[in-house]
């Protein structure tokens, strides 16, 4: 029986693989008591094993899955950056096509310059040959020689034409080539040109020349040559030199080596030295001293090295200089050469002429003198060309010089380079030095640590310990330096390995090489480069931190020019001020000339006394001749006095003509400065009349103002008025409200009274408000008066910058000139920023693709070396598929490689280009910057002046609107109060409402009520913040008001009454003149400027048009925008939709599967668990079969239970077959329903990709629209400076018909000096048009007309003066009369003075008829002003679109949000679903493993079969051989999880290092994503500034060009005043001469008098028409003046708006880069933020794995020590319970002590009648007993020990103890543990509570803290004392505990059951039971 036992429990240790070899222990101490116990125990293991692996097999799983997910991403990833690099493949190929197709015509296009330039010279030297062959043979030599050369080098290019990346390289040298040639051919073909022009001269000379020439060519193709050849040596000594180089530095390291050994071996000899001191001293100190003299020596060697080389360092200095001397030399030879050349060419040429010109003279002479002459010639040329040959032998001799001077460099250039080798060796000596100082301490060191040691071991021996114990130490650091050593060693061996698999591995791809040897050479000169380019990208990010230094040293640099430009201004006020002095001296000046006129008038007058004198001798010689005619008799008398009166007659003509010339040029003297005193006096005159109209004009808009003022104050005050009462009358209406509330007030009648409160408070508040409005009235009064103190100073101030304005206008002529150049600059300087822009875009483009390159190229190299790991792994001779992959792959990466070094190519090539044109730009900002501070400080002052014009004509225009404008405010706001009130009435009852019926719906409703309060609160505080901006109206509305006041009304009003009585009288005078006229005159005036202002109504009707149109569009553009708002929000509820759907879709369907694959597993585990009871009942047949006697044979129902079984499973298989293709069926379904899920998704984005174009277009129609508004306000602002203009216009004409008026006057009086005045007006007009050459072509125009005008006028003064002559004679006769007449014209000239009197009356009332057009021009401007309002008015509603804008485009970045979250909410599903197919893969393995096991189950069963069978034949020895089959089954399960975990650990492994590869790229994306970011930041910031120059020189050009116009009406005005002037001092001097001839006349002649006033009389009439006709040239002047400044002004308009566009593009791009750079700076942070999050989880991850470590090892701890304790209690007995037992015994009395021995005897297990026996045996009983408890004591049962009441009671029976000791046991401390899987309930269900109602508190409470979900206790964590149940408690099923371990004991060990008594049992009925057990 007990081996039978044995062998069924090996087995079932066996099968228990964790239990292991402890139940062979268990199962042969298991007795007849616990049998059936252990049968069930055997039944419940297997299932509690399958659950175990099936949790475990789970884990994996899950693991595997998570892994299999993480490997999907990764390969989608890869996938997504595979087809991005192939689309920039795809595209960089393209454009390199575009590229070469250009570099193609461009080839063409050069070819054929080519030919034409070929065929120029064969025509040039068919021409030249005709004159000298020699030289044109040779020519035609080398041009064909450089035709041939042309087309070999063509064909040779160009006989391939595959359009390969690496044919670029070579038609960009072929284009550099084919321009080479061509300007090689072009510098002949001008050779050959001067040849043929210069054909005339002598041949011999010409051919000498040429040669010449041509030595000189192969001179200098010689000296190409030596450079050539010497740049090849440098290389060559280079090569040489690194060489010397790295053996000098090998050297050196091999003698540091040695140094440090020899150091080394000295410290080991001095560590040896301390323990033989007595022995060794001798011999170390020797040697030791012989290392010192060694390092001596060599100290000495080393220092006589370095002298050595020093000297040579002194000698090739030496040397360097000399030839640096040579070098100087030489070129100074080099220039005297080149002058000589020049010489040389210079006297040929001279030579040639000299010869044309001696051929002509030659032949002119006679024979002999031609035979003389001709000698001479020849002779000096034949001089000159020995001269010529003798200079060219100098010349070659100097070259061959020169040639040995170019060695003699070349031997610089190699000095340089020693000198270069020198320092390297200088810096390698100081190094040498420095260690050699460093061994020489070191060894000081040591010897004076010998020294010590010597001492201290002759005086103390006591320290020997103290040196053995360093001796100890040291021998431990010798150990610890020999470990490390030979983990050195080690690591050395590892490298060699490895570089012994590396060899292997190029062995490898060697044959590869000898296969595809060119690319596998190119791959790795390009892993090389990748190398390179790496370090260069590392550099290049050092160089942007560098150039981002640079960029703020730039800006600290131009916040300095800033300061400079501010000293500038200083300094230029300065300059100023000095002009102004200049002023005061000139004026000075002006005074001196006119004394110095004064004298030259005087001087005048004499000469013209002289010249009557000589005409009245003139006229009694006339007389005379004509008495001499009348005498004829006496002529032959009186013909030598007429000869010698002719000659007198002629030298007076001559005395005369002398005296008219100085009279003329004294005339011009004086009339230039008569023009200067008239420009002078009309430049001052006109500064008086602006001043007039300024002081005039300020006066009535002072008066306008103030009525306005006034008017407005009236107003305002009623509106006051108003207001109060609407107040009053509101506040009457809350009171009536606020009586109706409590009415009205519902169940929350508390919120109602806060509102009351709150409303009561807001009445106060708008009543403190209305007092303060008052106050603020009353401070306006004080305000006024400083308004009227303002407007004085504003005067003054005027006053001053009309003076200013004078000065300044002389700058701006200056600046007018310098802007046109600035103009210029700027215009080169926009085509360079064009082309550095489009340069740019290029470079990023190739940055961009470059990176991408990079990328490709990591990810080819990463694959390389994982096809090399599997090459290395797998066997040597490499599969041809593995081959043929890697020859693709290096092909591809050979192709990359060349590709990227193209691209590199073109980067360096585009990076010079940019270079170039940085410092380009930088020359240009420099001269830019120069000229802005000029343009500056000139814009400056002259925006200063207007301002200050501006701001005075404008600030009461501003404060009547704002006036009218805080009016309508007022009258606004008090509307919206009372809309707002009644709102907030309206919105406070809703709400009121809405909160009682939340709070009756509270219980029902409770998610509503808490959103409808959400809501009520949002909108309290809205009611909030509107109550907060009215008050803060109500106070900016008081401040408008405090600054009117009542005072200025009623003054305003009464200016203007005197103001109307004024208009009034002057409308009377008006009305009373009636001059035809002037009153014509005039009309044509007021013509002109009713079509001025008609123009003016034009523009101002089309600006109407242009607003009305803007309304029209910003109207479209709200109903465009609604409509994208209303499908924006459309698309949002679409979006929310599908999202919702594809969720619940996805939801459902996944919850569908998981539900059918979890019934199908547990289908199957029920399966399992059956068939693992059958072969448990299978194996108890057995068993109970295999007893014998005990238990009969095997029955034949029990076979046929088992087929039917077998049967039944075979069903269950089919079935679950089914099942499986059911569950294949639904997971295709899935993946369909995936697919289409993704094509909606797809559809999803490309709806969100057509509403953000959508959105893109509505942004540019709206930039467009904002554009054209902005020309519109610059169209407004030129139109307004053409008004200003006009105005400016109409004071010029004022002011010339004031300068006419004055002539008038001053011609009244002028009679005599009427021909002097028309012959000084013509001479002045001729200097004056000598003087103004710099004027336009139009004014010389005009000057011509008016030249011929003038000298038309010229001939009629003639004409008049001739009849002047004629009338004089017979005025003579006719003088009486003429008297009479003389009085006649007397009176007409009164009635003429009368005339002009009455004229000038007319003209004042013209004055005030001019003043009342221009008040109606003011009005139009008013009413422009109104228009400009409106213009406001539109600004105001297009920034409120842009605001629409702005919340739309949110609008949008919200929903691409959420379609981005719906994308991967969409991959997360994906992800969910492909986890699930992995599920569901994983499901169908488990189940194949599942049919596997029912497989193997049923082998097992038909086994049994085959068993029992054997058996009935008597056949048992096979049994255990099937034992011995399930064993190796089992070992190699093991074995097999084994090989999953360490595949598991490879995969772990793997994804580590997947993971840190994503790290480092990410890490890498992240540098190069900041590095471009602070390139675009650096960017961006320079392109502002570059904006910020652009705007400042805009700013300047215009500035300048105001100044210049103003300064050109300056020089104007100067002119004319200076004309003025100038007629005024000659018109007083003529006056003064004329006053005093007629005195004369007078008292002498009365008859010339008369004649004069005849011809006064003609020339007042001619003068008249001469005005008439002036006053026409002058208005066509001022028309054409008029044209020129229009066209100007609309020229300089154009310039201005194309500047304002190009800025306002410029700051939109500068917005939209701001925009990304915060969006990408959003982005940053989120991500970091996301990494910090993932960080922290990887670290809460780690440390809960480190927490599952821990959990894991105290549970094996906690199980070793079960086990330890099973082991140990297995058959003992408690100690203590025995002891009781037997003390119990001897307490009993002697009567009952045979019931104790039988309650022991039954604990022990003896048999009644074994009991029986011992009790009739009376002798040895008792020693019998006492042997058999000491000797049987191994199957007691454990028992807790008497507590002391029990022990105390001695006379009660020992069955009533018994009892009261079981009644303690049966209430133990903690409940009987439950462990099978049947009896884990849920947590409401009966069994579980009544099982709870038994346990104390704390301890569920602990099981519950332990076990988490499962109640289940574990028996071993209970206290000690605690009893164990002896049986099962609840009764277990078949589906029991999972492990032995965790049983109850009454499964393992022999125990009684200790029934709960309850206290109404008496003792004996227990005591009954007991016994009958």
């Amino acid at each position: 029986m007990s081996s039978w036992l044995g062998g069924i429990g090996s087995g079932l240790g066996q099968t228990l693989g964790h239990v292991g070899g402890s139940l062979a222990s268990f199962t042969g101490q298991i007795s007849n008591f616990t049998k059936d116990m252990l049968m069930e125990g055997t039944e419940e293991v297997p299932a509690d094993l399958l659950n175990s692996g099936r949790e475990e097999n789970e884990a994996a799983h899950s693991v595997l899955r998570s892994e299999n997910e993480r490997l999907k991403k990764l390969y989608t990833d890869l996938e997504e950056k595979h087809e991005a690099s192939e689309l920039q493949i795809k595209q960089q190929s393209s454009s390199y096509r575009s590229q070469l197709q250009k570099k193609e015509e461009e080839i063409n296009h050069l070819k054929a310059r080519q030919t034409s330039l070929q065929d120029e010279l064969r025509r040039l030297q068919s021409a030249a040959q005709f004159t000298h062959p020699a030289s044109g043979s040779a020519s035609a030599a080398t041009a064909s020689s450089s035709f041939s050369y042309g087309i070999s080098h063509h064909v040779s290019a160009f006989h391939e034409d595959d359009m390969d990346f690496g044919d670029v390289i070579s038609s960009q040298q072929e284009i550099n080539r084919l321009s080479n040639e061509v300007s090689r051919l072009e510098s002949e073909l001008g050779h050959w040109k001067h040849i043929a022009q210069v054909q005339g001269t002598q041949s011999s000379e010409q051919t000498e020349i040429c040669k010449l020439q041509n030595i000189i060519k192969e001179l200098k193709q010689n000296r190409s040559q030596d450079i050539d050849d010497h740049q090849h040596e440098m290389s060559v000594l280079q090569n040489a030199h690194q060489q010397k180089l790295t053996e000098i530095s090998r050297r050196h390291q091999e003698e540091l080596s040695d140094y440090e050994e020899r150091i080394e071996e000295l410290e080991n000899l001095l560590q040896q030295g301390g323990s033989g001191v007595s022995v060794t001293d001798h011999s170390k100190m020797y040697e030791m001293q012989n290392t010192i003299h060694i390092l001596q020596t060599e100290k000495l060697e080393s220092t006589k090295k370095i002298e050595e080389l020093e000297d040579k360092i002194k000698e090739i200095h030496k040397r360097l200089s000399s030839a640096e001397h040579d070098r100087e030399v030489w070129k100074k030879e080099q220039e005297r050469l080149e002058v000589e050349n020049r010489q040389m060419t210079e006297q040929c040429e001279r030579l040639k002429l000299e010869y044309s010109k001696s051929q002509p003279g030659a032949q002119k002479q006679s024979d002999a003198v031609m035979e003389e002459a001709r000698i001479p010639p020849p002779g000096s040329s034949v001089a000159e060309v020995l001269r010529l040959q003798q200079a060219l032998t100098d010349a070659e001799n100097e070259i061959m010089r020169l040639s040995s001077l170019k060695q003699e460099n070349n031997l610089a250039e190699d000095n340089q380079k020693l000198q270069m080798c020198v320092q390297i060796l200088e810096k390698e000596k100081l190094l040498l030095s420095q260690e050699k100082e460093e061994l020489q301490l070191s060894l000081s060191k040591l010897g004076s640590e010998y020294e010590v040691i010597k001492s201290t071991a002759t005086r103390d021996i006591d320290l020997f310990s103290q040196v053995r114990d360093l001796k100890l130490n040291l021998e431990v650091k010798e150990q610890e330096l020999s470990q490390s050593i030979h983990e050195n060693e080690t690591l050395m061996a590892e490298l060699e390995k490895l570089d012994k698999q590396n060899e292997e591995a190029t062995k490898h791809v060697i044959l590869i090489k000898d296969q595809l040897s060119k690319q596998q050479s190119e791959g790795n000169s390009v892993i090389k480069k990748l190398k390179e380019d790496l370090d260069d990208e590392k550099q290049r990010v050092h160089q942007l931190e560098d150039d981002k230094m640079n960029v703020t040293k730039q800006l600290d640099m131009q916040k300095e020019k800033l300061t400079h430009s501010e000293r500038a201004l200083s300094e230029l006020q300065l300059a100023k001020q000095k002009l102004e002095d200049k002023v005061e001296d000139l004026v000075d000046q002006l005074s001196k000339s006119e004394k110095n006129n004064s004298n030259i008038q005087k001087e005048n007058c004499e000469l013209r006394e002289h010249i009557r004198q000589s005409e009245e001798e003139l006229a009694t010689v006339r007389s005379e001749l004509a008495q001499s005619q009348t005498q004829g008799s006496s002529r032959c008398v009186k013909d030598d006095l007429l000869k010698e009166r002719e000659t007198e007659v002629q030298n007076l003509k001559k005395t005369l003509s002398e005296v008219e010339q100085l009279n003329e040029h004294l005339k011009q003297v004086a009339f230039d400065l008569r023009v200067e005193n008239e420009k002078l006096v009309v430049a001052c005159e006109d500064v008086r009349n602006q001043l007039e109209e300024s002081i005039s004009g300020n006066n009535q808009i002072s008066l306008e103002k103030t009525a306005m003022l006034e008017w407005g104050k009236a107003q305002l005050e009623a509106e006051l008025c108003q207001a109060e009462k609407r107040l009053l009358e509101e506040a009457n209406k809350h009171k009536q409200a606020i009586e109706e509330l409590p009415s009205m007030r519902s169940p929350n009648s508390s919120a109602l009274q806060l509102e009351h409160e709150r409303l009561i408070q807001l009445n106060q508040e708008k009543d403190l408000e209305i007092a303060g409005l008052k106050k603020s009235i009353e401070r306006m009064a004080a305000d006024h008066k400083h308004t009227k103190e303002t407007l004085s100073s504003s005067l003054e101030e005027q006053k001053q910058l009309t003076q200013l304005i004078d000065e300044k206008e002389i700058c701006i002529v200056k600046l007018k000139e310098k802007s046109s150049e600035l103009q210029k600059e700027l215009d080169k300087c926009a085509q360079a920023l064009r082309k550095n822009e489009t340069l740019r875009q290029t470079i990023e483009e190739k940055d961009r693709s470059l990176g991408s390159m990079k990328e490709e190229n990591n990810h080819l190299q990463e694959e390389l070396e994982r096809l090399r790991e599997q090459q290395s792994r797998t066997v040597p001779a490499p599969e041809p598929r593995a081959a043929d992959s890697a020859t693709e792959l290096e092909s591809e990466l050979s192709q990359l490689h060349t590709i990227k070094s193209h691209l590199e190519k073109e980067i360096k090539h585009h990076q010079k280009m940019i270079e170039d044109q940085n410092q380009n730009k930088m020359q240009l900002l420099q001269t830019l910057q120069e000229q802005k501070k000029e343009m500056d400080e000139f814009k400056y002052q002259h925006e200063q002046m207007s301002i200050t014009h501006t701001q005075l004509f404008l600030e009461k225009d501003e404060e009547i609107k704002n006036l009218q404008k805080t009016v309508e405010q007022i009258k606004a706001q008090l509307h919206e109060e009372r809309r707002d009130l009644q709102t907030d009435n309206s919105d406070i009852f809703q709400e009121t409402k809405v909160q009682s019926l939340n709070i009756e719906n509270g219980s029902e409703k409770h998610d509503l009520s808490k959103a409808e309060t959400e809501k009520l609160v949002k909108g309290i505080k809205e009611r909030e913040l509107e109550i907060q901006l009215l008050n803060e109206k109500n106070i900016s509305l008081t401040k408008q008001i405090d600054q009117l006041s009542k005072d200025e009304v009623g003054k305003l009003t009464q200016i203007i009454q005197q103001k109307d009585l004024e208009i009034q009288a002057l409308h009377a005078r008006v009305s009373s003149a009636s001059y035809s006229q002037d009153v014509a005159y005039l009309q044509q005036q007021l013509h002109a400027y009713a079509m001025e202002r008609e123009k003016v109504m034009m523009v101002l009707n089309e600006k109407t048009r242009e607003n009305s149109q803007l309304k029209t569009e910003y109207h479209k553009m709200i109903d465009i925008i609604s409509a994208k708002e209303a499908a924006l929000i459309k698309l949002q509820d679409e979006n929310k939709k599908m999202s919702t759907r594809f969720e619940s879709s996805g939801q459902d369907m996944f919850k569908e599967t998981i539900q059918n694959l979890s019934r199908i597993i547990r289908e199957k585990d029920i399966e399992i668990d059956a068939l693992s009871q059958k072969c448990q009942t299978l194996l108890t047949v057995l068993q109970t079969s295999g007893t014998g006697g005990e238990a009969g044979g095997v029955n034949s129902n029990q076979f046929e239970e088992l087929l039917q079984e077998r049967d039944k499973l075979k069903q269950q298989v089919k079935k679950m077959e089914e099942w499986k293709q059911q569950v294949m069926t639904t997971v295709q379904n899935m993946q369909h329903e995936s697919a289409q899920l993704q094509e909606e998704l797809h559809q999803l984005q490309a709806q969100v990709l057509v509403d953000s174009d959508n959105n893109s277009k509505l942004q540019v129609d709206y930039t467009g629209l904002i554009q054209s508004y902005e020309q519109n306000e610059t169209k407004l602002k030129n139109f307004g400076q053409e008004l200003a203009q006009v105005q400016h216009s109409i004071g010029q004409l004022c002011n010339t018909k004031d300068l006419l008026l004055g002539k008038l006057d001053i011609m009244s009086p002028q009679f005599s000096s009427g021909l002097s005045l028309t012959t000084q007006s013509a001479e002045p007009l001729r200097a004056s048009q000598s003087s103004g050459p710099q004027e336009s072509s139009q004014l010389l125009q005009q000057v011509d007309d008016l030249r011929k005008s003038l000298q038309e006028k010229d001939a009629t003064i003639r004409t008049l003066q001739e009849n002047n002559h004629r009338l004089s004679d017979s005025i003579a006769a006719s003088s009486e009369a003429e008297k009479k007449e003389h009085e006649q014209t007397d009176s007409e000239i009164k009635q003429l003075k009368e005339k002009q009197e009455v004229l000038q009356n007319l003209l004042r009332e013209k004055d005030l008829l001019i003043k009342a057009k221009s008040d109606q021009l003011h009005s139009s401007n008013e009413n422009f002003t109104n228009k400009v309002s409106e213009n406001e008015l539109l600004r105001q509603a297009v920034t409120n679109l842009k605001e629409r804008i702005l919340i739309l485009e949110m609008d949008i970045s919200k929903l691409k949000g959420e379609n981005e979250k719906i994308v991967e909410a969409s991959k997360g599903k994906e992800t969910e679903y492909q986890a699930l197919h992995e599920t569901n893969m994983k499901f169908s393995m488990m189940l194949r493993e599942k049919e596997l096991e029912c497989h193997s189950m049923r082998e097992k069963a038909l086994a049994f079969e085959q068993l029992l069978k054997e058996k009935e034949q008597g056949k048992a020895g096979e049994l255990n051989q099937l034992l011995n089959a399930v064993k190796s089954m089992q070992e190699k399960t093991v074995m097999f999880q084994q090989e999953r975990d360490q595949v598991m650990l490879s995969l772990k492994q793997k994804q580590m290092e997947n993971s840190t590869l994503q790290n480092e790229v990410q890490r890498l994306h992240d540098k190069e994503s900041r590095l471009n970011q602070e390139l675009q930041r650096l960017r961006d910031h320079l392109l502002e500034s570059e904006d910020s120059h652009t705007r400042e020189a805009l700013a300047a050009e215009d500035r300048e060009a105001k100044l210049r116009k103003k300064v050109t009406m300056l020089e104007e005005k100067l002119v004319s005043s200076s004309n003025a002037m100038e007629n005024a001092s000659h018109q007083a001097s003529v006056q003064v001469e004329s006053l005093q001839e007629q005195l004369n006349i007078v008292s002498k002649q009365r008859d010339e008098t008369a004649v004069q006033l005849s011809v006064s009389q003609e020339q007042v009439k001619q003068y008249a028409l001469s005005l008439a006709n002036l006053q026409m040239v002058l208005e066509h002047f001022q028309q054409e003046e008029k044209a020129m400044y229009s066209a100007e002004l609309e020229k300089q308009n154009q310039h201005l708006a194309d500047w304002k566009r190009k800025a306002e593009s410029m700051e939109g791009q500068v917005l939209t880069l701001q925009e990304r750079l915060d969006e990408a700076n959003a982005a940053l942070d989120s991500a970091s933020r996301l990494t910090e999050q993932l960080d922290l989880k990887e670290e809460q991850i780690e440390e809960l794995k480190k927490q599952n470590e821990l959990h894991k090892e105290m549970l094996d701890d906690a199980q070793k020590k079960l086990m330890n304790l099973v082991n140990s209690t297995e058959g003992k007995v408690d100690k203590v319970l025995m002891r009781n037992l037997f003390i119990g015994h001897f307490h009993t009395p002697k009567n009952q002590r045979h019931e104790v021995l039988r309650l022991m005897g039954s604990i022990l297990g003896v048999k009644r009648e074994e009991m029986e026996q011992l009790f009739a045996e009376d002798q040895g009983g008792v020693t019998r007993w006492m042997t058999g408890w000491l000797g049987g004591g191994s199957k007691s049962v454990p028992n807790t020990p008497l507590r002391p009441n029990q022990q105390s009671v001695f006379n009660s029976s020992f069955s009533e103890l018994f009892v009261k000791f079981l009644e303690t046991e049966s209430h133990p401390s903690a409940p009987p543990p439950k462990l099978s899987v049947h009896d884990l309930k849920p947590l409401d269900s009966p069994g579980r509570r009544k099982a709870d109602a038994g346990t104390p508190e704390h301890f569920r409470d602990i099981a519950e803290s332990r076990t988490g979900r499962r109640t289940d206790l574990n028996p071993f964590l209970a206290p000690r004392s605690a009893a164990v149940p002896l049986i099962n408690p609840a009764g277990h099923g078949p589906g029991g505990p999972g492990h032995l371990l965790l049983k109850p004991i009454s499964d393992v060990l022999p125990t009684f059951t200790p029934l709960p008594v309850s206290p109404d049992n008496s003792a004996g009925v227990v005591l009954k039971d007991l016994l009958k057990q």
